[in-house]
């Protein structure tokens, strides 16, 4: 009985593990499916990068108007290299920036509270408003204000690199306070926020 249940020693030999031409074809399929899905992967992890950004100074715009309305005084949001000090050369928002209580509305920290920093981007996204805006405060109504430029409000631009049109986002502040992300739509000329 026990000679009949014994396999054939070539049988054995046959179910050990793969061939070479199936080992081949396992790794095609492989390289195949990795050819398609990184560049697909790097696309996303690009776009969700970019509206994590936009969506940081979103949030802190959102919160100075917040508190300038709570607190009834104005609150500033301003590019900082150093996360101490609002930037006088700098208006590249990539950079970083902070949000703060600007109780004699000048602009500059001096001694009043800082209520939030922003550190600069690690990667090599650009941040930059079309009217080299540096800083944008709300008045205790929530109306926004800032340098001279900013007579009509501002759009703040984030570009990925390289630039293309799904991950580029911009950034518009009206004089009312209203702060919106809008995507970016290339035309003839470039790339316009629509």
């Amino acid at each position: 009985m026990n000679r009949m249940c014994r396999a054939h020693p070539a049988q054995r030999r046959a179910d050990r593990g793969l061939t070479l031409f199936e080992m081949l074809v396992v790794m095609g399929i492989v390289g195949i499916l990795t050819a398609i899905g990184v560049p697909s992967f790097r696309y996303i992890t690009a776009s969700n990068r970019i509206a994590s950004e936009v969506n940081g100074l979103l949030g802190d715009l959102q919160f100075a108007r917040a508190e300038a309305i709570k607190e009834g005084q104005t609150v500033t949001v301003c590019v900082s290299t150093d996360n101490t000090n609002c930037s006088t050369t700098s208006t590249a928002w990539n950079s970083g920036w902070i949000v703060f209580s600007d109780v004699n509305n000048d602009a500059t920290i001096n001694t009043n509270i800082v209520l939030h920093k922003q550190t600069a981007f690690s990667g090599t996204d650009t941040f930059n408003a079309n009217n080299g805006i540096g800083s944008i405060s709300f008045n205790r109504e929530g109306f926004a204000s800032g340098p001279a430029g900013f007579a009509a409000g501002t759009l703040i631009t984030l570009h990925a690199s390289p630039v293309s049109n799904g991950t580029t986002r911009c950034l518009a502040v009206t004089m009312i306070g209203l702060a919106t992300t809008l995507t970016y739509n290339q035309t003839s000329n470039g790339f316009t926020c629509i």
